[in-house]
């Protein structure tokens, strides 16, 4: 019995968002004094501090907004610092920590398990130790499958060392939906806009990498159970639904665009199309030039990066769950329903709150950021303000270019929200705040008019 209360009191003590603030803080820290190192570039200076951590933040936070160009700006060493950066940052510290653990024959802790348990975003501890391990199976085996088919495809514009180093590292930043790039100039994949084999093979990966583990884990065990739970059922959906809209829309949108689809064949436009409404879900890189892009598609690839990718994956954005408990509580209100019902299945209500907390969060960060860099870093169309916060928040990468030319302020500020991005503005708001309590009283209701 006393072990049993001294587990509970333990437990109480754990804020495992606050754990994973520091982790990820620490880990961009660390990474940045790295990429500050002589060793870590070309010219054997180092990089200045602020893009140091500005390229750290954008590693770990896998998000591939660059104030320098990745592939001329870093030594074989500074590379590798950022791959392992984006590594560690997609599957999250703690779960690479606990890979580390298990190697070393170690146990997972108490606070661990917690800590797990927020980062991946369970409801519970059941089965997190074979979870992990099946994290890094499926990490693995995609990774590798990746490598070897980019690694073939460069061969043909490349020796044959340099294609499998540009394959494994461009498997590994897609998948973990990174969007860092080795070809140079900012270009990103532009020279492959309209190459089957590059546009599907990272497609794929950003597409596996972004539905989350829990739905990989889900569909593996699809075989012994023949069932889906509802989060893997409203994300797959959801998924390909918000991929053929973003695709049929940037194709119809950019049809009559000479600078973007007027060089490009039949395939290659519908290649184009495809990889922006893919790689806008949090990915970062592109095939079009995105400042060539028409006003509405960016407007399309902002409502895609808002909304992100799955919940426990390596992607940002609010989740794909978030927008359909959205979608589906305004439905209900329109029906005049009381319970909101998706597959069947009643959501309880703290789903929701927690749904239009994250999105009302979410809104406000883009909003804010949005203001502040038209003040700091005057002279642009408010579009790239507007577009740049909220690739910052989705952790996208993707950039009309203002990125290079953000004043210090303003580079401090898309640390923040890349940060922000990655954890959750609801996992940063707890780790700051008192633990929660639960209220003894209600208060009397209230009433007021809405609409």
């Amino acid at each position: 019995m006393k072990i049993g209360v001294a587990i509970v009191k333990k437990k109480r003590n754990i804020n495992p968002s606050k754990t994973l603030v520091l982790g990820f803080a620490i880990l961009i820290l660390v990474g940045a004094t790295l990429l500050s190192l002589p060793a870590a570039t070309e010219n054997g200076e180092g990089l200045p501090f602020l893009k140091a951590l500005f390229t750290a933040t954008s590693a770990t936070c896998v998000t591939g907004l660059v104030v320098v160009d990745t592939g001329s700006t870093f030594s074989l060493f500074g590379e590798l610092v950022i791959l392992s950066l984006i590594q560690i940052g997609g599957l999250g510290f703690m779960t690479f920590a606990s890979f580390v653990f298990m190697l070393l024959g170690k146990r997972i802790s108490l606070k661990e398990r917690l800590v797990l348990k927020e980062a991946i975003n369970l409801n519970d501890f059941t089965g997190i130790g074979i979870l992990v391990r099946r994290i890094l199976l499926f990490t693995g085996v995609i990774e590798f499958s990746g490598a070897l088919l980019l690694a073939i495809r460069f061969s043909y514009d490349m020796p044959i060392g340099k294609a499998i180093y540009y394959g494994v590292f461009h498997s590994i930043s897609n998948f973990n939906n990174a969007g860092f790039d080795l070809l140079g100039g900012f270009h990103s994949l532009t020279s492959y806009v309209d190459d089957p084999v590059i546009v599907l093979t990272i497609c794929a990966l950003i597409t596996l990498g972004g539905i989350g583990f829990i739905v990989m884990n889900d569909l593996y065990e699809y075989r012994k159970t023949r069932k889906l739970s509802l989060h893997t059922k409203i994300m797959l959906i959801t998924s390909i639904s918000l991929t053929l809209f973003g695709t049929i829309a940037i194709y119809l949108l950019e049809l009559g665009n000479t600078k973007t689809f007027g060089p490009l064949s039949p395939l290659g436009q519908v290649l184009g199309a495809l990889f922006q409404s893919v790689t806008s879900r949090t990915a970062g890189a592109n095939t079009l030039p995105i400042g060539d892009l028409t006003h509405a598609t960016l407007l399309i690839m902002m409502f895609l990066m808002f909304i992100g990718g799955g919940s426990g994956s390596t992607a940002g954005g609010i989740k794909v769950t978030t927008f359909v408990v959205l979608l589906a509580t305004v439905w209900s209100q329109i029906k005049g329903r009381e319970d909101i019902v998706i597959f069947k299945k009643r959501l309880v209500k703290e789903i929701v709150f927690k749904a239009f907390t994250v999105a009302m969060c979410g809104f406000a960060i883009v909003a804010f950021v949005t203001f502040i860099l038209s003040i700091t870093d005057t002279g642009h169309h408010f579009i790239m303000y507007l577009f740049e916060a909220t690739s910052a928040f989705g952790t996208v990468g993707l950039t009309m270019g203002l990125t290079t030319e953000l004043s210090p302020i303003g580079q401090l500020l898309i640390i923040l929200t890349m940060f922000a991005g990655r954890l959750g503005p609801l996992t940063i708001g707890i780790a700051i705040t008192r633990r929660r309590q639960k209220e003894t009283f209600h208060r009397p209701k209230g009433n007021i008019m809405i609409g």
